[in-house]
């Protein structure tokens, strides 16, 4: 038989740097598979990083990003992109990945198409459609249109479950993440960055994110406040922030945060060093979905500023913690695990429940089988045990 055409559709960073290992290992396969990419760029400058990094060529770019664009207007202009792409192409299978208005959107002109849909890291939930908002509707929307589920854990295919998806339908893979970060993180990483090649890493290293939709505004102002005061009562620890380049949070951190000693807002990293500082910093502070599964490979205990996540499996193995977005609930939790050492430790060295570095080989093997080149799948993911090292240290 021909080789299955499979398009990978990514528009953005985290799509991106979790589906790369995935087009990588359906490219090794060129006998029973023909793997395409459609990116749609809904991020631009932040997706051509990862794909320089993982040296994948997309066969079509859409190049849809224009400043200051709303849901709406990226949601009409990759569904004619990517509408004209299938038609050109006609693949067997369309792989998605995620959350974002790029993966709903692929999903959508795939069923127009009445072209089958993969969707990787499927079966994530907070149950509140507005938290995180677009993208808890974003995955769900995609479920209802997908007829091979990847999830990466057992209690996401426990929500397919629930919500009516046949059983047979869905396959536990672990998050494709780990993967990304088994190829990039090195002892040795030498970085270029100004800053970040003269920090001394003795020291105990804060890496913060934050750029949540539902925190602009006054939950900005909490997180930053807290910032401050964090290093106002730790004076020998360094905090690390790459800033967004959204106005509405560059304008509060830079009002809250600029000049502060100790305090290093920078530009945004590309995804290489941006992994390896994380690897060599302390402590996560973080309103980002993807670092909850990052951190935890490395051995780094998070601080999740959100008051929910679509990610409890770390809440319960205990590699994260959520402590919301006010300041006092923040500095008192980043405290604890900067003056007690065995809460720090018990953080630190819990069990990983995203991952082993195989996700990617995994949903290889279960699309052979699907598409009848061998008999069974491979065996689904389980978590595991108690004292694997994390990625990159041992």
């Amino acid at each position: 038989m021909p080789p299955v055409k499979v398009l990978a559709v990514f528009g953005t960073r985290p799509e991106a740097i979790k589906m790369a290992p995935v087009v990588q290992e359906l490219k090794k396969s060129k006998e029973e598979f023909c793997c395409l990419v459609a990116v749609t760029a809904q991020h631009r400058e932040m997706l051509d990083q990862v794909l320089r990094l993982f040296s994948i060529e997309p066969e079509y770019d859409l190049n849809i990003m224009r400043p200051g664009q709303s849901l709406e207007e990226i949601t009409v202009r990759a569904l004619e992109g990517l509408v004209e792409v299938l038609d050109r192409e006609k693949p067997d299978l369309v792989l998605v990945h995620g959350d974002t208005t790029t993966t709903f959107v692929a999903a959508l002109a795939a069923f127009y198409r009445k072209i089958p849909v993969g969707h990787v890291e499927a079966g994530l939930r907070t149950g509140d459609k507005y938290a995180p908002y677009p993208e808890e509707m974003n995955r769900r929307l995609t479920a209802a249109l997908s007829d091979v589920h990847f999830a990466p854990t057992l209690k996401a295919r426990e929500n397919l479950l629930r919500e009516g998806v046949p059983a047979e339908r869905i396959y536990v893979t672990g998050n494709t993440v780990i993967d990304a970060l088994k190829a990039t993180v090195r002892e040795d990483y030498i970085f270029t960055d100004p800053l970040l090649s003269t920090l001394d890493f003795n020291k105990r290293i804060i890496l913060v994110t934050a750029h949540r939709r539902e925190n602009w505004g006054e939950p900005m102002r909490e997180i930053f406040s807290a910032l401050r005061k964090i290093k106002e009562q730790y004076r020998e620890v360094e905090i690390v922030f790459p800033v967004h380049k959204n106005p509405r949070i560059r304008d509060i951190a830079e009002e809250i945060l600029k000049g502060v000693p100790g305090v290093h807002l920078i530009e945004p990293l590309d995804y290489e060093p941006f992994v390896n500082l994380m690897a060599r910093s302390y402590l996560v502070l973080t309103d980002s979905g993807g670092l909850q599964e990052e951190a935890p490979a490395l051995g780094k205990p998070v601080l999740v500023l959100r008051e929910v996540t679509e990610r409890p499996e770390a809440v319960e193995a205990g590699t994260v913690r959520l402590v919301g977005t006010s300041e006092g609930a923040i500095v008192e939790a980043a405290s604890e695990l900067l003056e007690d050492k065995r809460s720090y430790l018990k953080m630190a060295q819990a069990v990983n429940p995203y991952g082993d570095g195989l996700a990617s080989r995994r949903i290889r093997g279960f699309l052979r089988y699907y598409f009848g080149f061998c008999l069974a799948p491979p065996p689904e993911f389980t978590c595991p045990e108690a004292g694997t090292a994390p990625v990159g240290q041992g």
